[in-house]
């Protein structure tokens, strides 16, 4: 219930023309994003593919099972989920700190009564009351004269910002240990195949260990041998049994599922499509990590907080403005002549606080400068996170090319010499060394596949995996 009289208005126009004049005014250093050494080339060798991984570069591996677990990864991981929740945080301080760019308005009413033994009464008896009736609107406005506010805002936006990056930066790490724990549970499986196929060797080799000691061509200690190498691959089983378990577990834990709920398609690295990953130009990589946006949002967010704390050394001025009416009457309440209305302007000007708002400033100063170096080291961590992507990559490939032929060379030497053995022209001796050879040979085989494929999951990550600022 504000007055209409040409005095309000002018006081209105006042306010307002005050409020755009004094906002615009600022303190404080201005942010520049830091100036950063980039290479122009990756040292590593980087596959001939122009274009950058995508949003779901999981599924160039061509595995359907990797797709659903990720899929389930995305709904229900508990780290995502928390991320999502700080998000919200922000935001909500995000508005919080806005608020305080606009006017705070109440409005407030009422009735009192008052009586004393002076009042004269109506018509004898006790005194009668006098009520008043009251209804008042009041608007305070703190000028943002030197951008004390806009700052603080801005430093909650930047907060905004960076909790989204450190959404993409969770959900990355998410993405790429369900690869890598999937992987490394077909690889667990692979390895158990192998150990118990080995087994079955060695038995049936010990079968006719044991035919030709009894045809009086071989001795016990033949036999003892070839019982050790059966207890060997025996003994193999239950550690990848027990290493497959845990990385179940882990995996459901990633998933967000309890472990027996979780079930895993039979299959192997052999139905894993290794990708060629396209690095892109270094030029482009700052873009594409979100761990480097979450670092630049924090330095803006701690320039942000200096130019709040320089502006805090400078007046504060308030405007308040109250308007409403006031009678005795309901009946004549809304009457112009019980209008009332006042408009109040204060300055408050620190002086002294022990030195509290200089050292204030200084902590800002000192904070900034901890992020710089924070941003300078993630900038120059993701160029040597990818050069080291890239060699695994490389170097894992010729690994896996050498030791696949380290298994067929071992496997054709054991062919061979279980024939000779068969045959009579060599002893036990030989025959377990080729069986030991080929027996690790086919185990380390399938490590080094692993191991690839991880690094190829490591490249994908140090890239960004298929995120981009601005996407």
């Amino acid at each position: 219930m504000l007055l209409k009289s040409s005095s309000s208005h002018r006081a209105g126009w006042l306010v307002a023309a005050a409020v755009a004049l004094l906002s615009a005014c600022s303190v404080g250093p201005d942010y520049h994003r830091p100036e950063t050494a980039e290479p122009t080339q990756w040292s590593g060798k980087a596959e001939p593919v122009a274009s950058w991984p995508s949003l779901t570069w999981w599924q160039d591996f061509r595995s359907a099972p990797l797709d659903a677990l990720m899929s389930q990864a995305q709904q229900a991981n508990f780290d995502i989920a928390a991320a999502v929740a700080r998000i919200r945080q922000a935001d909500a301080q995000a508005k919080i700190a806005g608020a305080d760019l606009l006017p705070s308005v109440q409005a407030s009413g009422g009735e009192t009564r008052n009586r004393n033994n002076t009042t004269t009464p109506r018509s004898g008896g006790n005194p009668r009351g006098v009520e008043t009736l009251s209804g008042i609107l009041t608007a305070s406005y703190e000028l943002d004269f030197w951008g004390r506010y806009a700052d603080a805002a801005d430093a909650a936006e930047a907060a905004a910002r960076a909790s989204r990056f450190d959404r993409e930066t969770t959900a990355l790490t998410v993405e790429a240990s369900v690869a890598n724990t999937y992987f490394t549970v077909v690889a667990t499986l692979d390895r158990l195949n192998v150990a118990r196929n080995n087994l079955d060797v060695a038995l049936h080799t010990l079968d006719a260990v044991q035919a030709r000691a009894t045809a009086g061509t071989a001795t016990a200690l033949d036999i003892a041998q070839q019982e050790s190498v059966v207890a060997e691959q025996r003994a193999a089983v239950p550690p990848l049994t027990q290493q497959l378990r845990q990385n179940m577990n882990a995996l459901a834990i990633l998933v967000g599922r309890l472990p027996e709920e979780l079930s895993v398609a039979a299959g192997g690295l052999a139905d894993v499509s290794l990708p060629a990953v396209g690095a892109g130009l270094p030029s482009g990589l700052l873009v594409r990590r979100p761990d480097v946006q979450f670092a630049e949002a924090q330095l803006i967010q701690a320039n942000a907080n200096i130019k709040e704390a320089e502006a805090s050394l400078f007046p504060d001025i308030q405007l308040t403005v109250q308007g409403g009416l006031q009678s005795a009457a309901l009946a004549s309440a809304l009457n112009p002549s019980s209008g009332l209305y006042s408009l109040a302007a204060s300055v408050t000007q620190p002086i002294f606080a022990g030195g509290a708002l200089e050292a204030g400033i200084e902590l800002q100063r000192a904070r900034y400068d901890e992020l710089l170096q924070t941003y300078q080291k993630t900038v120059i961590s993701a160029f040597g996170d990818v050069e080291n992507a890239l060699v695994a990559v490389e170097m894992n490939g010729q690994q896996e090319v050498a030791q696949q032929v380290a298994v067929e060379t071992a496997q054709r030497a054991y062919d061979i010499a279980q024939a000779q053995m068969t045959g009579g022209t060599i002893d036990i001796v030989t025959l377990l060394n080729t069986q030991r050879t080929l027996f690790q040979a086919q185990d380390l085989l399938v490590q080094v596949k692993l191991a690839h494929a991880q690094a190829v999951v490591g490249l994908f990550r140090a890239l960004g995996g298929g995120w981009e600022a601005g996407a």
